[in-house]
């Protein structure tokens, strides 16, 4: 059985600024007394600019100019005042709201206020001894010296000319066993031309597949990873120009086993000459496991979007209900170009409504993931809800198009998306009836099934789901209507055939594995299970081959050796069988199945 897990790419803007010094500067609002007397860069500006917008506007980072000293600040004072009274800086897209997010970077009206009364007034320096000091910033990597740090294996050269290029970097784990992580530290290469990047988890290293050649990394905006086992998406990894690395809260550590790959799926843009790339990233492990397991959440509806040319308010919604109580941590929407105001709210089982995010001035650049300064707590029953108004108009100066034209939903920045995620802990459950994640997913996917009969990642979720549960019946239903929209698609061929395989009717899987093989010939899934049928059916010379080639794709799989042994044994090869079963054991100490048929095995040779 495989899981589909789609996995979002953030629109995370370039030259956002945040508060990235060590120490900090006092919030003292000096309007009421600058109102008196002269406003001056050292006594009432430099507090505003060093807190709010250093961070970036510093050498080595991506913003195009420094704000360090006098001089850079009068530089640029006109520019520094219409862009702060428009809140076009510092750039921070949500409205204010009830339930707080964490690091707001949004200036006061006052301070708002206060820069422009200084440019009015002339721009003067002031006593330097009213000057605070300059920010202090940690130079090299900011958590400390990372216990693992890894580069890309080969760099990418980025054209001078042309649209954005999104390229993925392949990391290799080099570990032997299981590691939790408490932050990663994300390095994109220079700055300056990388957009936004994002890390995922490849927990069976499926994403090499898509490499022409090894370690050179793979374009593509959108990414679909593949695992073998109910593993959501659950954490927010990502960079922004100004980011500072997180921590994750105690409790809530990564789980990195042997044999993962991480992926940095990167944003770039050309320079107007050609620029190499080449990120690193570094990795501070714990020496706790999780003992909390959040899981994210996607609400969308891109079936909805077919927004004619100069329509300035298409409307597209989405709501859906928790079926456990969950702590919402933090908030992700995502829209392109034409995308005006954007919602998200909860709605309560006793009727309370609470804006989770309202942003009324969209603007794909500066887009962002927001962390709450508290969990908000939802209760099972809530509806979650989006709602999304998309400006399609030339009154839109971000429309991609002059003049404007139809647009649908697609992975291009021309194209639409209408997405929200949600980073969700699920709490107050009973453990007995198992992962409470499953349940999220499952009405997830029930949900996405409902709103797009076409969706072929929800009906082959649903099936997913349950097959776990051992609803084997239903399970099939899905996976068939998973296969109608897609007939050659191998992971749903494959779990078609592991279904008919658990039911007792190996006859009827063959052709389903071989049509996965046929779609995918290095197949680890589907040679592991046409193995099993073949096995079933007595064909062991057969079944065999089809577990060496499963161990051709995963060299490390103990189950595999521990088949092939017993495929091995059935015929007769007793020394071959031996050693499978002991390179079993060796790859996992407590395989029931080679410990079993060595025992045996070794009674039969001793007779």
């Amino acid at each position: 059985m495989r899981w589909l897990i789609w996995i979002l790419t953030l629109g995370l803007a370039a030259w956002a600024l945040e508060t990235a010094f060590a120490g900090g500067f006092p919030h003292q609002d000096h309007q009421a007394e600058a109102s008196e007397t002269q406003v001056t860069f050292n006594r009432d500006i430099a507090p505003v600019i060093f807190s709010s917008c250093a961070s970036c506007h510093r050498p080595g980072e991506a913003a195009p100019f420094s704000l360090l000293t006098y001089e850079d600040v009068k530089k640029h004072a006109r520019q520094i005042a219409e862009v702060t009274h428009t809140r076009n800086m510092p750039p921070w897209l949500p409205e204010p709201q009830d339930l707080k997010f964490a690091d707001e970077m949004r200036l006061t009206a006052a301070q708002i206020d206060l820069i422009q009364k200084w440019v009015d007034q002339g721009e003067l320096e002031g006593d330097p001894a009213n000057r605070p000091q300059q920010p202090k910033f940690v130079e090299g990597w900011r958590l400390g010296t990372p216990d693992l740090i890894l580069k890309a294996e080969k760099p990418l050269v980025l054209p001078p000319e042309g649209t954005d290029t999104y390229w993925n970097f392949i990391f290799r784990l080099p570990i032997q066993e299981t590691h939790w992580v408490k932050a990663i530290e994300i390095r994109p290469g220079d700055k300056r031309f990388v957009h936004h990047a994002n890390l995922m988890v490849d927990r069976e290293a499926s994403s090499r597949r898509r490499e022409t050649t090894p370690g050179a990394g793979f374009g593509g905006m959108e990414i679909r990873i593949e695992s073998q086992m109910f593993d959501p998406d659950s954490h927010l990894l990502f960079w922004k120009p100004g980011t500072v690395p997180y921590t994750e809260p105690e409790g809530m550590e990564l789980r990195l086993d042997k044999g993962t790959d991480l992926i940095l799926n990167t944003h770039l843009q050309p320079s107007g000459k050609t620029e190499v790339i080449q990120p690193s990233i570094g990795i501070y492990f714990s020496s706790h496991p999780a003992t909390k397991l959040p899981m994210l959440l996607q609400l969308e509806d891109d079936a909805k979007l077919d927004i004619p040319a100069g329509e300035s308010d298409f409307v597209v919604t989405d709501d859906f209900t928790l079926p456990v109580d969950v702590d919402l941590l933090a908030i992700y929407p995502h829209a392109h170009y034409l995308g005006k105001d954007i919602q998200a709210f909860a709605t309560l089982p006793d009727g309370e409504k609470k804006t989770l995010i309202h942003i009324s001035h969209w603007n794909l650049n500066w887009q962002a993931v927001y962390r709450y300064t508290e969990p908000v707590v939802l209760p099972k029953g809530t509806i979650v809800s989006l709602r999304y108004v998309y400006d399609n108009s030339e009154a839109n100066p971000l429309n991609p198009n002059r003049p404007p034209a139809r647009v649908k939903s697609g992975n291009r920045s021309s194209d639409e998306m209408c997405h929200l995620w949600l980073q969700v802990l699920p709490v107050n459950f009973d453990a007995a009836p198992g992962d409470p994640r499953m349940l999220l997913q499952e009405a997830l996917a029930q949900h996405e099934v409902e709103k797009n009969p076409a969706d072929f990642e929800a009906h082959y979720n649903l099936a997913a789901m349950l097959q776990a549960k051992g609803k084997l019946d239903r399970a099939m239903d899905e996976y068939q209507a998973a296969l109608r929209l897609r007939p050659g698609d191998a992971v749903a061929n494959n779990a078609i055939g592991s279904v008919l395989l658990a039911e007792g009717h190996p006859e009827q899987a063959g052709p389903f594995l071989e049509a996965a093989l046929k779609a995918r010939p290095d197949y680890f899934d589907a040679h592991y299970n046409f193995g099993n049928v073949l096995a079933a059916q007595d064909n062991f010379e057969d079944a065999s081959t089809q577990f060496v080639l499963a161990l051709q794709a995963r060299p490390d799989d103990a189950n595999t050796e521990a088949n092939l042994g017993s495929a091995l044994a059935e015929m007769g090869k007793i020394s071959e069988a031996k050693g499978h079963f002991e390179r079993a054991l060796q790859l996992d100490p407590s395989n029931a199945l080679a410990k079993e048929n060595l025992a045996e095995l070794r009674r039969t040779m001793n007779r």
